[in-house]
């Protein structure tokens, strides 16, 4: 590659100050105007209505008018009536041009800043649009996945099965951690309570039911929303700001059949197996607790599970999961499709769609107890 060296110094773009105001000379091109901001600082400006002379100029592009602008713009800003004259006419053509693409440069007059019932009013046409636009995104979720039930050959399995490993045996290591811990917390916690009315034996009840009906489904949902929800926005966020989205709709490839659904049913799948295991690993921390500080040991503890907790406590904290693995991975899969522009895109987009998982996981499982309470269970 042959570099073009700069001009000589007295081919730079100056300024030079006249009596009735000033004349540019030299080349006002890319290379042509480095420094020149330096050099206007020592002009000496004649007050009043300033007259530049332009037909000096020996070469000007783009990024020279530009610069041409900027000073004809600050020194009206401060106070001067500037003329430009005796520009060559295809100097004078790219000078209007530039202008017409640049605007009048002069700073946009300062926003009143809106009240609150303005800001309050933006907001909720905000947030509405929002939720008719991912009411919108749900049922074409849901259209496509009728779609593919009645010709399942179309259905692409390996990227079903590529997501449950991703979504599910790769967070049974965290699963399992945070389980066992709250299991401790909660039986110990409460424990210490029982202890002191001499009622140990109950803590199987205040563990098993608390994680199996509540606490489990719950708090495996919101991890997977901080995990596996945030990944599938960033995933399908950078394949935004990529164009690969737009590059499968090119070739044929709806992105709602490559990206979706596979996503929505392996989560739909893991999220109840997740549940489960969370349920073996928080109780099996309560057990732990209940044998060290309150004398209840693990058989104990076993011959006493069964007998309160039912069947029906089990199975509602396990349906509770695939609503939650709908939500995560919709919630997930939208955001990631929202995404416009940069990196800075993907990571905003990416906090709304944990925010506003875990916001809708704990709203659903709020309404699923206010249900089951008013029919008894």
């Amino acid at each position: 590659m042959t570099l073009v060296p700069p001009p000589p110094v007295s081919d730079f773009a100056t300024v030079r100050a006249s009596p009735e105001g000033g004349r540019c000379e030299g080349v006002w091109t890319l290379d042509g105007i480095l420094d020149l901001e330096q050099r206007l600082l020592d002009v000496q400006w004649p007050s009043g209505a300033l007259q530049l002379d332009g037909s000096t100029i020996r070469a000007l592009d783009t990024i020279g008018a530009l610069q041409l602008l900027n000073v004809i713009a600050s020194l009206e800003q401060a106070g001067h009536t500037v003329h430009l004259t005796g520009l060559r006419e295809e100097h004078q053509a790219l000078l209007d041009l530039v202008q017409q693409r640049r605007g009048s440069g002069a700073a946009p007059p300062p926003s009143k800043p809106a009240n609150f019932l303005e800001r309050m009013g933006r907001e909720t046409i905000h947030h509405l649009y929002g939720s008719f636009t991912f009411l919108v995104f749900v049922g074409e979720a849901a259209t496509t996945l009728g779609r593919l039930i009645l010709h399942p050959s179309r259905f692409r399995w390996q990227a079903l099965f590529a997501n449950l490993e991703t979504a599910g045996v790769h967070a049974l290591p965290i699963i399992a951690l945070l389980s066992f811990m709250i299991g401790i917390v909660i039986a110990y916690q409460g424990g210490q309570q029982l202890k002191f009315y001499g009622a140990n034996i109950f803590i199987v009840e205040l563990v098993s039911l608390t994680m199996l009906r509540e606490l489990a489904p719950l708090i495996t949902a919101i991890i997977v929303a901080g995990r596996t929800g945030s990944s599938y926005t960033a995933q399908i966020g950078t394949m935004q700001v990529t164009e690969e989205v737009d590059a499968l709709r090119t070739i044929g490839i709806p992105p709602m059949d490559l990206l979706v659904l596979p996503k929505l049913l392996a989560l739909t799948i893991a999220l109840p197996l997740l549940t489960v295991f969370a349920d073996v690993l928080s109780i099996f921390g309560g057990m732990v607790i209940a044998q060290t500080l309150l004398d209840v040991n693990f058989q104990d503890f076993l011959d006493r599970f069964p007998q309160v907790v039912t069947l029906t406590s089990f199975l509602l904290g396990v349906g509770k999961a695939p609503v939650f693995a709908a939500i995560i991975a919709l919630v997930g899969c939208y955001q990631g499709f929202q995404v416009r522009g940069g990196a800075d895109s993907v990571g905003r987009q990416t906090t709304v769609s944990v925010v506003e998982s875990i916001f809708l996981v704990i709203a659903a499982d709020a309404l699923f107890s206010i249900l089951l309470g008013g029919v008894g269970l």
